[in-house]
């Protein structure tokens, strides 16, 4: 496919989606099935093209002045991708397979600058949240925004049980032909660069994943494990386990030691987990299945250590891993979520000790689903104190100075976000019981 016919496919996808309110990726399934002529790099390409867009849909759609998923393709193109009006011209000339010729209006707006726009717009995120967004950043909401719209890297959890970083990144830029950058926010982290065709590489069938020495991971996700301040020794719940990315973080944090229980509600969400400890060689984890009747964890009540609860959130922290979902996201969503979190924060908090820690995580920016939960949630628990953020930093040792200076802190614990940490989104709050 030439390079045209590659954008009018995007913007035929992006139409469809906008239409018929489906899912991105069901699109792309679905016009790859009905166009079995383009090529894995095509169809690559194609679903590059309609994710960059969305991205941006908000402010595209302002510069272009109209929302259609060719107007958004024009914004995308001159805009998040810096192309010269002639080289989209080019582009859009009208030839077979291709998109039609420009207009007189659209190439006034792709060579004026575009007019002022107001937050939501220029930081490309639904306007019903803009209030939500001011609230936790203010005057820096729309430079988040567009930090949420970016292209996520692709970073890298080395394996401490089994591997040092730096052998790691040396073997990685040997099998893969690209650098494997260590991160001073997330010491176990590898970020992999982009190769030449500006698309990761692939890692899943590299020797390193396969033997366990590494794991995909974002580095905020790896700081928000070590957070929780996990020591060898301790007996640890992971409530809201899903496929294991923490609970195979702190594995490592225990050296063997102590141990892991990991649960989900979701029996679905778990199934990776299995094979991914085992991959890890992780000998001290028990993963407890949700049980048909009866409770799978009644006889923890009381004896952990630490109970890690990575809640069910929105997910406005990791936008720029699925641009589609900020777009499709409604407040009944949000009420949805809040109170799942609230069920969860008061169950997981039965399995903490005396003296022990209670650490509430999400991948989300907003304050109704971060700091808003432990205010309502010390309100409703006795028993519970809040930690502070400094001692929840402090826990990072010789990389708490560096943390500081770029984390956000709020009352209730510290904000990880694109545009601060370089990292995706999440929120850390760490409670201990007194009782």
């Amino acid at each position: 496919m030439t390079p045209a016919a590659r954008i009018a496919a995007a913007i035929e996808i992006f139409d469809d989606v906008a239409a018929r309110r489906r899912p991105v990726g069901d699109a792309l399934k679905d016009w790859g099935l009905s166009h079995r002529f383009a090529g894995a790099k095509d169809r690559a390409a194609i679903a590059t093209l309609v994710y960059d867009g969305l991205r941006v849909k908000a402010s595209s759609a302002w510069r272009m002045g109209a929302g259609t998923g060719r107007a958004v393709m024009l914004g995308m193109l001159a805009g998040a991708r810096g192309e010269a009006p002639a080289a989209i011209e080019a582009l859009f000339d009208g030839s077979r397979y291709g998109p039609a010729a420009l207009t007189d209006e659209e190439r006034r707006r792709l060579s004026a600058a575009p007019a002022e726009a107001p937050p939501h717009v220029a930081g490309d995120y639904p306007e019903w949240l803009d209030a939500a967004f001011a609230a936790v950043f203010g005057e820096a909401r729309a430079a988040e925004g567009r930090a949420l719209a970016a292209r996520a890297p692709l970073d890298l959890r080395v394996n401490r049980l089994k591997a040092e970083p730096d052998a790691v990144a040396a073997a990685l830029r040997a099998s893969l032909g690209v650098e494997a950058r260590r991160l001073d926010l997330a010491p176990d982290a590898l970020r992999l660069a982009l190769r030449g065709d500006g698309q990761p590489p692939r890692i899943d069938t590299d020797p390193a994943y396969l033997t366990g020495l590494v794991e995909i991971q974002d580095a905020g996700s790896q700081i928000a494990a070590r957070l929780a301040d996990a020591r060898p020794g301790e007996k640890v719940l992971d409530y809201c386990a899903g496929g294991g990315g923490k609970t195979l973080a702190i594995a490592a944090m225990l050296a063997g030691e102590g141990g892991i229980y990991a649960f989900d509600r979701d029996r679905r969400r778990l199934a990776p987990i299995h094979e991914r400890l085992a991959r890890a060689g992780v000998a001290n984890a028990e993963v407890r299945t949700p049980l048909a009747t009866g409770d799978a964890l009644a006889d923890l009540e009381g004896r952990m250590d630490l109970v890690l609860v990575d809640a069910p959130c929105t997910g406005t922290g990791t936008w720029r891993r699925n641009p589609d979902a900020k777009w499709r996201l409604r407040p009944a969503a949000l009420e949805l979520r809040l109170g799942q979190q609230v069920a969860v924060l008061d169950r997981a908090a039965d399995f903490v000790h005396p003296g022990g820690r209670l650490v509430y995580v999400t991948c989300s920016v907003l304050d109704a689903e971060n700091g808003a939960q432990i205010r309502a949630f010390l309100a409703r628990r006795d028993g519970f104190a809040l930690e502070s953020p400094e001692t929840l930093i402090g826990t990072l040792g010789a990389g708490a100075a560096r943390f500081r200076e770029r984390a956000r802190l709020t009352p209730e614990g510290v904000l990880m976000t694109p545009h601060r940490t370089d990292t995706d989104g999440f929120f850390v709050a760490m409670l201990r019981r007194r009782r």
